[in-house]
């Protein structure tokens, strides 16, 4: 009998996404050996997979990419405002091909486990291809990469198509002559939900909290406006970097109080015009912290959407009842004037509750539907969704997952206690969800190669986090979340969408500018709040 031997390296990388990527061309500088591992077939990460017709980043395609390498931003050229998954997927192939990163990654590749091992001070990565020995592990599994599925009666019995858009279909899925049913209008619904009208011959949508969403306004870039940028793209960026969600936004950063409902208005509605979540947000500063401000901003939302629907009844039940911002702030193109439609109902499962999936369609305490197709657009097990699914273990033999469920910490959203030589790239606690995440992974990142460089030229063998530094800034994360409205969400954000997931806020609200500052002063005080073994 032979024992397989497991590969040996310095660094594994789990995720082929925007952090696989960076850390896999990070790890080439700091000249040490590294291996990636992906569960699919190429690079792309969350845009390998979404794959579902009316998807585009929320983010616009000028600031949702890499900053760090100037040739690749001059290269590569946006051709709409707010970009396509099959733009970001092919942006992404572009750049890894460029960085040379491929031949690093294993494709098709799961990690099914981590074991930290006291003996040797290194981890055994288990993996459908075998066991990988390494000193460290980067996490880049992504915020929202793993769906999640509800537990529906009768999800068995249905015989038409049951798709998911987080793991849609290669190849085209056709709504045309069909009964459709789409469950949930957040997101990914208020996406997929006119495109399926489309050519539906009828549409149900199956609503259970309705959204905020603004017009994207989405527009192809006009050469000038690329030519523009590109000018100055290293100002452009250096602006960004300042700023709380990590994106140019152009705010007067004033509070209502200051602004006055009048110039507020005004505010909102240039914004409104413009067509950009970040934007409509920052428009009055303390939009999420001053119920005050947050409810002129979402009277003037709720205006708009019954400007949109034809029938006054119907715009009722589509409106949002919670503060805006504390849920995500969606954009679509023809979202609420789907529902003027002839082939369009909607069916408020606030009025009537879905019992079950049938054979033929679904039931709700109203009646029997029949559908040929229900499309779970329920959303994901956010933040920590995609680890806890591993089975990681720690000294003593933790369970990151047995303590997540506990309570989601981690040290700056970056490490956690009782897991050594660990990065977990925008971890629980870091701005990440509430910001453009490519400038955050791009932090992230870049913090995590500095710190492992100084690691090895110190001769450093392990690190961690201690646990009252995790306590300290989990108790920093949710003092300041409980200073704003998002102690009233209910939300992905704090993990309400999960049956069973700890309640706690999972985005650090202070922003990006002043949590890199933080991050900074961890780095240059010798890594405070980490213990270093030599």
């Amino acid at each position: 009998m032979t024992t397989t031997q497991p590969d040996v390296t310095d660094i594994v990388v789990v995720g082929a996404g925007f952090a696989g990527i960076y850390m896999v061309h990070k790890a080439h500088e700091l000249g040490l050996n590294v291996i990636g591992v992906e569960r699919g077939g190429g690079v792309g990460g969350t845009w390998y997979w979404n794959r579902y017709p009316g998807l585009r980043c929320d983010v616009e395609s000028l600031d949702y990419s890499y900053s760090f390498n100037e040739e690749i931003q001059q290269e590569w050229v946006w051709t709409e405002k707010f970009p396509a998954q099959p733009d970001i997927l092919a942006y992404l192939e572009f750049v890894a091909t460029k960085l040379d990163i491929n031949k690093d990654f294993r494709f098709d590749t799961e990690v099914t486990g981590a074991t930290w091992n006291e003996s040797t001070q290194r981890w055994s990565v288990a993996t459908t291809a075998g066991t990988i020995d390494t000193k460290y592990v980067v996490w880049g599994t992504g915020m929202l990469s793993i769906p999640k599925i509800p537990n529906i009666p009768g999800m068995d019995s249905f015989e038409g198509e049951l798709l998911n858009p987080a793991t849609w279909p290669q190849e085209p899925v056709s709504f045309a002559g069909k009964k459709v049913a789409v469950l949930g209008t957040g997101s990914t619904g208020i996406q997929v939900i006119p495109i399926v009208a489309e050519t539906a011959e009828h549409l149900y949508v199956l609503q259970r909290t309705p959204s905020f969403s603004l017009p994207a306004h989405n527009a192809s870039l006009t050469p000038e406006r690329v030519a523009e940028v590109k000018a100055h793209y290293k100002e452009y960026r250096a602006e960004a970097r300042t700023q709380m969600l990590g994106c140019v936004t152009e705010t007067r950063g004033e509070p209502f109080e200051v602004m006055g409902p009048e110039l507020a208005r005004a505010e909102l509605e240039r914004n409104y015009n413009y067509g950009s979540p970040m934007r409509f947000a920052s428009a009055i500063v303390d939009t999420v912290a001053s119920e005050e401000a947050n409810n002129f901003t979402a009277s003037f939302a709720r205006e708009k959407i019954r400007e949109r629907i034809a029938d006054p009844a119907l715009a009722e039940k589509l409106m949002p009842d919670h503060f805006i911002t504390t849920r995500r702030l969606c954009i679509d193109t023809d979202y609420y004037e789907t529902y003027n439609r002839d082939n369009v109902t909607l069916v408020d499962l606030r009025d009537e509750e879905l019992l079950s999936l049938t054979p033929k369609g679904f039931r709700t305490a109203a009646g029997e539907y029949e559908v040929d197709m229900f499309i779970l657009a329920t959303g994901f097990d956010g933040v920590t969704g995609a680890i806890s699914r591993i089975d990681v273990r720690g000294k003593d033999g933790v369970s990151l997952s047995a303590k997540w469920k506990e309570a989601p910490a981690s040290y700056m959203g970056l490490s956690v206690a009782g897991f050594p030589n660990t990065f977990v790239v925008t971890g629980p606690g870091c701005p990440a969800p509430l910001s453009n995440v490519v400038l955050s992974i791009e932090i992230h990142i870049e913090w995590i190669a500095n710190m492992i460089k100084k690691l090895e030229a110190d001769g450093v063998s392990t690190f961690e986090p201690t646990a009252a530094a995790e306590q300290e800034w989990t108790d920093h994360v949710n003092a300041v979340s409980d200073s704003t409205l998002m102690r009233f969400s209910n939300s992905w954000y704090v993990g309400a969408n999960v049956e069973g997931k700890a309640r706690v806020n999972l985005v650090y609200m202070g922003g990006v500018a002043p949590y890199e500052a933080e991050l900074q002063d961890v780095a240059n005080n010798n890594y405070r709040g980490f213990e270093l073994i030599h």
